[in-house]
């Protein structure tokens, strides 16, 4: 079979955003923001959240990671050791308090294991969260607008762009593995191992953001890095066609990335990562610059493949 990356055929479907998925974003937005009042008529209560300085002792000595300056905290989460938040109950801004605790047997710092400890603190303010009506106040204060229709319709807008570029993204993709499957190439034993171990790292890398390890994955999963391995190859596979694909289209079309066009791309990287040129520097290698050219080219590779292709929308 000829390589074949003009004149594909595939279907589109757009997806409009309808008022319910308008809505539920606006219900998240509601719970991620909510609306924050300072209380000052009455003393601390369960559920409230309260902004305070505390400083730990133990055996008359400060120790090192229980000092925090304006720290918040929701009493009755349980996020300090028990008893704690019980002792910040009943008290008014400005109140010094000296919580007196027990850190549990199986505390993680050995030094502070089972010992008794002080926390001298300052409350500086309660606050209460409670969620913003869909009106006005709301649209000003999270959206950014003067009302709340503008507000509905801005997002209804966004939503639908991001839709729109998910939508192209996925018929792009769709288009390149038809190109790659008229490719002949297959790759050798040596280049899937370096793929798959390119996934097991990117997926360290993204459980680490999230605290877990590999380890903790693959028990919580009650799988192992062996089966991980294998699930991931056909994802391999299917990435190294479409990269001999792009490299093919490149060649045949005669293609090059202008020092202007990696420039760019370069900027685009510093925005993406809210970084600046200085920032970026110590980072910038020549193996960071063929990556931006690949970048580059694989762009215009899949330019030129969208663009001559036959595209029905259902």
């Amino acid at each position: 079979m000829a390589f074949t990356y003009l004149g594909l055929k595939a279907n589109y479907q757009r997806h409009t955003v309808t008022e319910a998925e308008v809505d539920r974003h606006i219900e998240r937005l509601q719970q991620q923001y909510p609306r924050i009042a300072v209380i000052k008529d009455r003393p601390t209560e369960n559920g409230d959240e309260i902004v305070l300085d505390y400083a730990g002792f133990c055996d008359g000595q400060q120790f090192a990671g229980g000092t925090a300056e304006m720290q918040t905290l929701v009493l009755g989460s349980g996020m300090f050791i028990p008893g704690f938040e019980e002792q910040l109950l009943d008290k008014v801004p400005g109140e010094e308090v000296t919580v007196k605790v027990t850190f549990p047997e199986q505390y993680h710092s050995e030094e502070l294991a089972g010992k008794d400890a002080e926390f001298k603190c300052k409350i500086h303010e309660i606050r209460v969260k409670t969620p913003y009506e869909p009106d006005d106040v709301f649209a000003k204060e999270i959206g950014g607008c003067d009302t709340f229709p503008e507000m509905k319709e801005k997002l209804r807008e966004s939503l639908q762009a991001y839709t729109d570029e998910r939508g192209e993204m996925d018929l792009q993709d769709r288009l390149l593995r038809a190109a790659a499957e008229t490719l002949d190439y297959e790759p050798t034993e040596g280049e899937i191992e370096e793929a798959v171990q390119e996934q097991m790292n990117n997926l360290r890398a993204q459980l680490s953001q999230q605290g877990l390890t590999l380890d903790m994955y693959m028990q919580f999963m009650n799988t192992t890095e062996e089966a991980l391995r294998e699930e991931a190859k056909p994802a391999a596979i299917a990435s190294l066609r479409n990269a001999a694909a792009i490299d093919r289209v490149v060649i045949l079309e005669g293609l090059s990335a202008t020092k202007e066009e990696i420039a760019q791309a370069l900027a685009m990287v510093c925005r993406q990562n809210d970084m600046t040129m200085e920032q970026l520097k110590p980072y910038y290698d020549a193996e960071f610059e063929k990556a931006l050219e690949r970048s580059v080219l694989t762009g215009k590779a899949m330019g030129l493949i969208r663009d001559a292709a036959v595209i029905t929308e259902v």
